[in-house]
């Protein structure tokens, strides 16, 4: 038969897993598919039980994640869900205007650090991690290092954050091992630019705070407008002036990798090894040797690619298995940080994101034929392209600045997770429908989840469910959602043709309607993604290459009932709209394909694709 539906959410990915936990010492090797499942997992809300939601909220009004309340009753969950890794979100010590003095560390200035809890990209201690994610502040490392045994045994891998472009103005370690040199130390401060300098440096010039409140009405502890740095260092976003103003990185100070930044055309300074260098290698390789099996590399394209080719390939000769993913919006540059940098993954957001989102929302000017534009921007490294539709930086899908329905991202998911051979992100809240409502306090009420402030996740708190993490709480809409992206990811897993098959777009003349077809030397499959609010009819014209290249030579000539990956079609079909404009759902019986049609080199068959939904099938 032709339009035969093989999705199976029972399946268990974790049977399928190996090499995870690779830089840790492990008595078994197991597998992990070639298309790697990333869960974004911000640690600060991840486990947060607490609904009160106060905009500024305290860590004991609002309450916070922790290490701890990762359970392995959550870690199994994640699993079951399809993930293969674990991105754990804000783990190194950051900038807070937060005091833990039971462990002995004082809050920083409120001046410059941005929200009550603060940027977790504002990193204040390369060798430790934030003691609010402790359940005990002393021993906040050994909780950590707890957690990655538990990813471990649970065959995932885990993946922290790598932040080297920047540091937060107060940074300073003190948990660094015994002879490491601290970031500024021995720096010439009397000069702009200095090949070994750790920072960038305006003598003679005190920073500047820009006007700022860090609390909003409310006055934080030691908030004056004032930060002592002098001289003042270049501010973290390429600024080169004393008094940065509020929408720059204020809060952070630019790390020098060797390049003069106010003379780029002058030679680089890269013989012999410049000192920021070697000390970000020695941060890599005492996280690898944690156990951390991969880095997601923060504004990776804001630092050298001759830095990234010397410290990938450095890690890697000890941690052959390190993944490493880059942060990167420049598309002109993507081949060099994959072939020079060694970059495993790069961020997709300049293209597959940017041409998916549109569609979603439903805007009138969005075309399908943008996904075709996005996909010929990473050609020959397709496989090397990070794919999401939600992240830390990026609005929620169901907010009410974005599509605002969370079923308004199934077709989008179904084309970012299936159409390429590389990883796929989910961010915590994502697949059950996060609203990312509420100003939490710095940067308002936006669509997004606040990195900076103390804050608990709705829609995800209902999955949690007092800690039990079995979605107890979740509404209808949420739980068809969360099966979506379960009946998804266990999908991938379950077939090697998306991870590693060729593709083939499918000419559709219904707007916004995206086609494709999956397939290898013994299998295919369409992918059908309806980004409407309103059902389509969908001729889809297959050619006879790929019945040849995946070795299928028997047609159909009968009729077959499609699945869709968001409600089974077979029991659905559209019913008028709601009084807000919403299409609504209900179970009314049979919807068929067309008897297909072998005509000359193509394949004709005709199927119903209901409104926010996409089916996959295989080709017999």
């Amino acid at each position: 038969m032709i339009l035969a539906v093989l999705l199976s959410v029972g399946c268990n990915p974790a049977t399928n897993s190996s090499d995870l936990n690779q830089n840790a010492t492990q008595d078994t090797v197991k597998t992990i598919p070639v298309k790697p499942i990333i869960y974004q997992l911000m640690v600060r809300h991840f486990s947060n039980t607490n609904t009160t939601r106060k905009t500024w909220g305290t860590l004991e009004e609002n309450g916070i994640g922790k290490f701890n309340g990762i359970t392995d009753s959550a870690l199994i969950a994640l699993k079951d869900l399809g993930i293969t890794h674990v991105w754990y979100t804000g783990v190194l010590e950051h900038a807070t205007a937060t005091a833990f003095p039971g462990a002995g560390i004082a809050a920083d200035d409120a001046d410059v650090v941005k929200g009550r809890l603060g940027s977790p990209y504002a990193i204040k201690d390369y060798y430790d991690v934030s003691p609010a994610l402790a359940d005990d502040p002393k021993q906040r490392l050994a909780e950590f290092d707890a957690l990655l045994k538990r990813t471990h045994a649970q065959g995932l891998q885990a993946i922290i954050d790598f932040v080297p472009n920047h540091v937060a103005r107060s940074y300073h370690s003190d948990a660094k091992p015994a002879g490491v040199a601290d970031l500024g130390e021995g720096d010439d401060i009397t000069k702009p630019f200095a090949p070994n300098n750790n920072f960038y440096y305006l003598p003679g010039e005190e920073f500047v705070v820009p006007k700022y409140d860090p609390l909003g009405k409310e006055k934080a502890p030691g908030e004056d407008g004032k930060f002592t740095e002098s001289p003042a260092k270049a501010t973290g976003n390429n600024v080169f002036k004393a008094a940065p103003s509020v929408d720059d990185w204020f809060e952070t100070a630019k790390l020098n990798y060797g390049i003069d930044m106010q003379a780029p055309d002058q030679p680089k300074h890269f013989d012999p090894v410049p000192s920021t260098w070697t000390k970000m290698r020695d941060i890599l390789l005492y996280w690898a040797g944690k156990g951390v099996d991969g880095f997601r590399c923060d504004m990776a394209e804001m630092v050298p690619v001759e830095f990234w080719a010397w410290v990938t390939k450095s890690v890697k000769e000890k941690y052959p298995k390190t993944v490493f993913i880059a942060e990167i919006y420049n598309p002109a540059i993507y081949k060099d940080y994959v072939v020079t940098g060694g970059f495993d993954y790069l961020y997709d957001k300049v293209g597959l994101y940017d041409k998916v989102r549109p569609l979603m929302e439903g805007k009138p000017e969005a075309k399908v034929t943008g996904i075709t534009e996005a996909l010929q921007q990473s050609e020959g490294f397709d496989g090397s392209m990070l794919r999401f539709l939600e992240n830390h930086d990026e609005q929620r899908i169901a907010a009410k600045d974005f599509a605002g329905d969370p079923r308004a991202g199934i077709p989008g998911m179904a084309v970012t997770a299936l159409i390429g051979g590389g990883p796929v992100l989910i961010y915590n809240g994502q697949e059950s429908g996060e609203k990312g409502e509420g100003a939490e306090g710095f940067g308002g009420e936006d669509g997004r989840t606040s990195i900076f402030d103390y804050w608990g996740v709705p829609a995800h708190q209902a999955w949690v469910n007092g800690g039990k993490f079995d979605g107890g709480g979740l509404d209808q809409i949420q739980q068809d959602v969360r099966a979506f992206y379960t009946k998804l990811l266990h999908l991938i897993h379950s077939e090697q043709v998306f991870s590693d098959g060729e593709r083939m777009i499918l000419p559709t003349t219904e707007p916004g309607v995206f086609a494709f077809v999956r397939y290898n030397d013994s299998s295919a499959f369409v992918v059908v993604a309806n980004f409407n609010r309103q059902h389509y009819w969908v001729n889809l014209e297959i050619p006879e290459e790929v019945f040849a290249k995946a070795h299928l030579t028997q047609f159909a000539s009968h009729e077959t009932t499609a699945i869709g990956l968001l409600y089974d079609f077979a029991a659905q079909k559209v019913e008028p709209k709601d009084s807000a404009g919403n299409a609504t759902f209900k179970a009314v019986g049979d919807s068929k394909v067309t008897e297909p049609k072998k005509e000359g080199i193509k394949l004709v068959s005709k199927v119903m694709v209901p409104p926010w939904n996409a089916f996959v099938t295989e080709l017999f």
